[in-house]
């Protein structure tokens, strides 16, 4: 069908091509990786254009799709300068990843190959349509060099985040919001640097000079409202906004002949709805005292669980001595091995959440995370530590409906972490507040998937997008 809609609208496939610049980090590459799957299928070439390292790391944790089956994707595998994640500071206030900050000087080294290739690739199609992470626009500014080239941001976070992060900054409101809005957003303090403040600063100025509209990974019924506040508020009414989302496969494609994780083999064996699943993410950085009291949470929940616990990516997470290895107290796997296990490598957490073992979700709620949940249907146990996190947290519990909190941000170094954890997980897994708040999670899952589906309004939404580029 979506062959035949493309031919409606006078489109030969050929005609255009789109590539893909993600900012590299695992976060953002999945995202994008996950959207080029959905634009192939209109026989769209796609050409993705990153650092070596992290297209490889991304094609290896891959999940969800089998990405040899995918023909017209075109990798182009560039190289960063040699540099040196800084430690990240756990005795900090600001628990942004400030191990990243020397990727996004590096990052701007792939300026010059990707001009290259937008301008071989403006000789051979009509049209080339650049879709490019908001972290990124440094990197593909000369576009605007190219007269055939076309610019869309693609957005990271939610919408609920963008609009109330901009919603802060405005010392005049140009409209009053309804009171059914939460009476509590968490502020911007404290959870970014000042130095990625900056850095976002400029590229919102690049952005200006070329950007012709924004992808979303959420949909309406996640996020219909915000989706709206949001068209209301930008002053450009030439550019368009479009929610896509979300990227992630709804069905996990099985691999035949690939390995497959031994987290999903123990949970075989397990109830239904009977397993916490703990994961904190890509690049946060638990030290050492929350990983003690998260511990001893978990175990005097008496509650099954999955905990992934390992450092936070650094530059290459394929060299030697990556990370520091996070340490539970003395003889804790061994006693809690009965009902519970320790993750220590990547896991494939769309496969996890898919499971119907799975009955809940404890996590630092960065936006992949939150997605990928709600698509599966599983509700969040929230304990946000930075970025986008807080304010995903408060449409997760407060808007949505289907999560709990261990803490908010502003309070998390007050907290009694362990009897917070022990509590709130038990309410989520075996209270019949849980069991209320799952049904709403598996309802809302039930909703979104059909989004995806061809008359759903994330595919209606995705044709839209695409007829666009196509004009």
């Amino acid at each position: 069908m979506d062959e035949h809609i493309c031919c409606q609208n006078g489109l030969n496939p050929t005609d255009i091509v789109v590539v893909m610049v993600p900012f590299p980090a695992q976060g953002h590459i999945n995202q994008l990786i996950h959207l080029t799957r959905l634009i192939t299928t209109y026989k769209i070439p796609v050409h993705f254009a990153g650092s070596a390292i992290h297209n490889r790391q991304a094609k290896l944790r891959l999940h969800g799709w089998n990405l040899e089956r995918t023909s017209n994707i075109h990798f182009h595998d560039y190289q960063l300068p040699p540099f040196t994640s800084l430690q990240p500071d756990p005795n900090t206030n600001i628990k942004f990843p400030q191990h990243l900050q020397p990727l996004f000087d590096a990052s701007l080294h792939l300026r010059q190959p990707v001009y290259s290739l937008l301008k071989e690739l403006s000789n051979k199609y009509r049209k080339v349509i650049i879709i490019h992470d908001n972290l990124m626009a440094s990197v593909v500014q000369d576009l605007k060099l190219i007269p055939n080239a076309e610019s869309y941001t693609f957005l990271s976070v939610s919408a609920f985040t963008i609009f109330f992060n901009k919603w802060e900054s405005l010392k005049d409101k140009p409209f009053e919001l309804d009171h059914d809005v939460p009476a509590h957003i968490p502020s911007r303090e404290g959870c970014f640097t000042p130095e990625f403040e900056k850095f976002i600063a400029n590229q919102h100025k690049i952005l200006s000079e070329f950007e012709s509209g924004r992808l979303f990974n959420s949909c309406k019924i996640i996020e219909g409202r915000y989706l709206a506040l949001l068209s209301k508020l930008q002053t450009d009414s030439k550019r368009k906004l479009f929610a896509v989302g979300p990227f992630n496969p709804v069905k996990i494609e099985g691999k035949p002949g690939f390995f497959r994780h031994p987290a999903l083999d123990w949970l075989d064996k397990q109830e239904k709805d009977s397993v916490i699943y703990v994961s904190f993410g890509t690049i946060t950085s638990m030290n050492d005292e929350q990983i003690r009291e998260l511990g001893i949470g978990l175990w005097k929940s008496d509650q099954k669980f999955i905990w992934v616990l390992r450092d936070s990516d650094k530059s290459d997470v394929f060299a030697p001595n990556q990370g520091r290895k996070l340490e539970l107290p003395k003889g804790y796997e061994e006693k809690v091995k009965k009902r519970g296990i320790i993750v220590r490598d990547w896991a494939p957490q769309l496969e996890i959440l898919a499971h119907p073992s799975v009955g809940g979700f404890l996590s630092h709620c960065g936006w992949n995370s939150c997605l990928e949940s709600i698509t599966m249907g599983v509700p969040i146990i929230a304990w946000p530590m930075h970025s986008d996190q807080p304010k995903n947290s408060i449409l997760i519990t407060k808007v949505l409906g289907i999560g709990l909190l261990v803490s908010d941000c502003e309070h998390r170094d007050e907290l009694d972490a362990s009897t917070s954890v022990e509590n709130v997980v038990r309410r989520l897994m075996v209270s019949d507040e849980g069991v209320a708040m799952r049904r709403r999670a598996v309802e809302l899952g039930v909703a979104v998937r059909e989004s995806v589906e061809d008359r759903g309004s994330s595919r209606v939404e995705l044709k839209s997008f695409i007829a666009h580029i196509s004009r």
